[in-house]
Formats: structure tokens, C-alpha cells, sequence
């Protein structure tokens, strides 16, 4: 024989229908629509609670262990993962913004990747070069166009003053 299904909830059945439709994730939706039947009365059993959902008994059980020591919030609180730590620390981001910024720059990205090798001892991808330099510093690698060595300096001058004269 089961324990008798016993469970004291605290808000008030307004509270949780405004928090039921201001509630944007389907999970927390559904924890609070749990605790408004039971509230409301309309269920009075687990299995009841998981049919209606759609979910196991066991997963009601745990949602309803996390409400008697957390509360509303403990429900409905969400862990996030804190993911993994970057390579990159905040004084090589800073030295490579100020190499960016000087004149000379880099002429590409396998450079950048060549230089955090070398003066930072830090190997990184070639596409996460780019994705950091071109997407999250915004910058633009300006390389010059290449000059053929057959050009006379002395045309191009000459060609140069009379294009503005006719703009």
C-alpha cells in the first residue's frame, strides 16, 4: 500500500493561473499546471497528474519534491550548464584588439593564429580565429591589393590627376 498523497500548496489559485499565463517555457508550464489541479482540486492522485501530462509518475514525484523543499521558485528553476572555459583570457583579447588596431595588422588569419602561437603560446583554430576576430571584434584584415612590377609610377601619377578632373 502507497503513502496517502498529501501536499500543502501555499499560493493562491490566481497567483498561479496569472504565473500559468505568463510563463513561456513548456516545462514551467507545466509544473504550474500541475500545481493549479492540485490547488484547484480537479486531481487528486499522482498517476491522475502524469496522465494528464503526459509524463511518468516518477518525474511528477521529483517535480513535487523540488516544490516541498524549494517552493515555487525551487520548481521552477532552471540549471544551465556553465559550459567550458575559453582560451583565450582577457589580456591575449586585449593584446590582440591592440595589434589589430596598429597600422601594420596582420596580412590574414593563419598569421593571427601564427602570432597567439608565438607570443602567447596559445594553438587555435583557424575558424575560431576568424569567428573571434571578424564577428566578436568586428574587424577586417586590410591587405593591400598586389601591384604589378611592370607599372610605371610615373602614368599611374599622371593618371591619377586627370581622373579628378573629370569627376
Amino acid at each position: 500500500m502507497s503513502r496517502p498523497f498529501k501536499i500543502e500548496i501555499t499560493e493562491s489559485e490566481e497567483e498561479l493561473k496569472k504565473r500559468l499565463q505568463t510563463a513561456r517555457l513548456a516545462e514551467q508550464k507545466e509544473k504550474l499546471q500541475m500545481l493549479w489541479w492540485l490547488k484547484t482540486g480537479q486531481v487528486s492522485e499522482q498517476q491522475e497528474i502524469g496522465k494528464r501530462l503526459g509524463r511518468d509518475t516518477s518525474t511528477i514525484t521529483r517535480w513535487l519534491q523540488k516544490y516541498r523543499l524549494g517552493g515555487i521558485n525551487g520548481l521552477l528553476e532552471i540549471k544551465k550548464a556553465p559550459g567550458a572555459t575559453p582560451k583565450m583570457t582577457e589580456e591575449v583579447i586585449i593584446a590582440l584588439k591592440q595589434e589589430l588596431e596598429t597600422g601594420e595588422g596582420f596580412s590574414s588569419y593563419g598569421a593571427i593564429v601564427e602570432w597567439l602561437e608565438k607570443e602567447h603560446n596559445l594553438s587555435m583554430e583557424y575558424g575560431t580565429v576568424y569567428a573571434w576576430v571578424r564577428y566578436r571584434f568586428g574587424a577586417k584584415l586590410k591587405a593591400p591589393r598586389p601591384k604589378s612590377h611592370k607599372q610605371d609610377s610615373e602614368i599611374v601619377q599622371r593618371f591619377k590627376k586627370n581622373l579628378v578632373r573629370y569627376c
